[in-house]
Formats: C-alpha cells, sequence, structure tokens
C-alpha cells in the first residue's frame, strides 16, 4: 500500500480520484490547494504526490517547484484541464519543472492507475 497525496481544488475531482486509489489498496490524502498541500508534506511521508496544476492559493507548478526543492524522489504525476494557455501549455511546464509524469483532464482510470504503478515501482 502506498501513501498519494491527492491535491486539486475541484471536490469532484479530488473524490473520483481518491476513490480510483483507494479501490486499488493505496493509502490517500486530500489536500484543496497548494498552500494546504505544502503542510501535508511537512508532516507526513507520501510515495506519490497528484497535483492539479490550475488552482487558488498556491498552483500546481509552484507546489512542483516547492516539492522539488526539498524532496527530489517523490514522484509527482501532474494534471491539468488546461485554462487560458491550455493544457498541454501547463502540463509542458510542469514536466520542465520536475514533474515525473503529466495527464490531461478528463483521463481514463486506467491511464491514471498504470501512470502511477510505473512511477510506483521505478
Amino acid at each position: 500500500m502506498s501513501a498519494i497525496l491527492v491535491i486539486d481544488d475541484d471536490a469532484s475531482v479530488r473524490e473520483v480520484v481518491s476513490e480510483m486509489l483507494r479501490l486499488e489498496g493505496h493509502e490517500v490524502t486530500i489536500a484543496e490547494n497548494g498552500r494546504e498541500a505544502t503542510t501535508m508534506l511537512a508532516e507526513h511521508d507520501f510515495d506519490l504526490v497528484i497535483t492539479d496544476l490550475i488552482m487558488p492559493e498556491k498552483e500546481g507548478i509552484e507546489t512542483i517547484s516547492e516539492i522539488r526543492r526539498t524532496d527530489s524522489r517523490i514522484p509527482i504525476v501532474a494534471i491539468s484541464g488546461g485554462g487560458r494557455l491550455g493544457p498541454g501549455d501547463y502540463l509542458e511546464t510542469a514536466r520542465y519543472i520536475g514533474a515525473d509524469a503529466t495527464l490531461a483532464k478528463p483521463f481514463a482510470r486506467q491511464e491514471l492507475l498504470t501512470t502511477i504503478d510505473a512511477l510506483l515501482e521505478s
């Protein structure tokens, strides 16, 4: 069982992703934004982080940068539905600053699980 932190400001995304992961036997913690996630990351050890990129208070790009400054080993999956630049631009930036994998919303359940399994095994 792996400890996974899911960061997304959209409650429905948090619920769906968390449920998918729990059904696979993972222990899931959720955060509504990067600021909340930063506190959780300081207090707990996680095996993997899934973060949305466009959120209020502290965006995913900033959160990824902060994680990489403090813990270069934890796998990070960046997810995004786009925004003013479009999902590809945000996802490309996320990879550049340290995300190990990226998924454009909406993504298929199997796509998420395959990505997570590959990162946890490496």
